[in-house]
């Protein structure tokens, strides 16, 4: 009777062994193959960001040369956006020497004030502040 227990136990150790031999392995054969992965990432994206970098480079290089070419000018002070009016007693006589006067042209429109866009119609604006001398 002891025979078949004998036998039980050493067939289960057996299947133990073999069981532990295959996960070990499985182990061995998934490390190496994440170990041959993480190498061809490596080694892809070292030629994509070089080939990339030659390619921009090919590309921008062309551009930033004949961009040098060209001497920096500075267009602000040859064409101003806006055209300026000043305020006469003729035209907007109310706005004469008050401090929040704009006077800029856009598309063709005066503003004349934040507070009056198109002015004021009579000879005293009830927003008018001179300068104040700080």
């Amino acid at each position: 009777m002891e025979d078949w227990q004998k036998n039980l136990t050493d067939m289960l150790e057996t299947v133990t062994q073999e069981v532990e031999k295959f996960f070990s392995d499985v182990t061995d054969a998934v490390d190496a193959i994440a170990l041959l992965s993480e190498e061809v990432a490596h080694q892809v994206n070292n030629t994509i960001t070089t080939e990339l970098e030659l390619f921009l480079n090919d590309l921008i290089q062309p551009i930033l040369d004949a961009c040098s070419e060209f001497e920096p000018r500075s267009f602000e002070s040859e064409w101003p956006l806006t055209d300026t009016v000043e305020p006469s007693p003729q035209q907007h006589p109310a706005c004469v020497g008050c401090r929040h006067y704009h006077g800029q042209v856009y598309s063709g429109n005066l503003l004349v004030c934040g507070m009056h866009p198109y002015g004021w119609e009579t000879g005293n604006c009830p927003d008018w502040e001179g300068y104040r001398n700080y």
